[in-house]
């Protein structure tokens, strides 16, 4: 279950130098991946632009890149507070058992008894682990451990098991 055609990874920050490069603060983890997609479809407001990233490194705590025919920093300027998004099928496919926490929005989420919990709402780094947000009658925090609290999750029919009492 795909929950979105476009992924945001980033937003254009600021400008960087006289040559049209642009400061971008990527969601991307490790933030220079943003780098390695070759389309960026840039969207602001109702607007859309598709870009090619040219060139670009780390530069400090983020990131800086090229854009073609972005050659001076007016252009450059103009496309500060621009979201930077890639299209889905852009992603490398995932290792089995990984999964992309863009396609963990939105699925369904039971614990093992059949009580519907509600939906993935978004997910936390805390640093041990990943904790899944999931809303419903009630917003729960859900440690995401693959075969301990996470029993399976199926893509195709939108649809997560977890080891979770409805009242914790």
């Amino acid at each position: 279950m795909l929950t979105q055609e476009l992924i945001q990874v980033g937003k254009i920050s600021g400008v960087f130098g006289v040559k049209g490069w642009v400061k971008v603060f990527s969601y991307t983890e490790p933030r220079d991946n943003i780098l390695n997609y070759k389309k960026w479809l840039l969207k602001k407001g109702d607007q859309t632009l598709l870009v090619k990233p040219i060139d670009g490194q780390i530069q400090g705590k983020g990131v800086i890149a090229q854009i073609d025919g972005i050659t001076d920093r007016d252009e450059a300027v103009a496309l500060m507070g621009w979201d930077v998004h890639i299209r889905h099928e852009d992603l490398p496919a995932p290792e089995e058992g990984e999964y992309y926490w863009t396609d963990l929005i939105g699925l369904d989420v039971e614990n093992l008894e059949g009580f519907q919990l509600g939906k993935v709402d978004s997910l936390i780094e805390t640093g041990a682990n990943d904790v899944l947000v999931v809303k419903g009658e009630r917003e729960l925090a859900v440690p995401f451990l693959q075969g301990q609290t996470v029993k399976s999750i199926d893509l195709a029919t939108g649809k997560m098991i977890v080891d979770w009492d409805a009242d914790f």
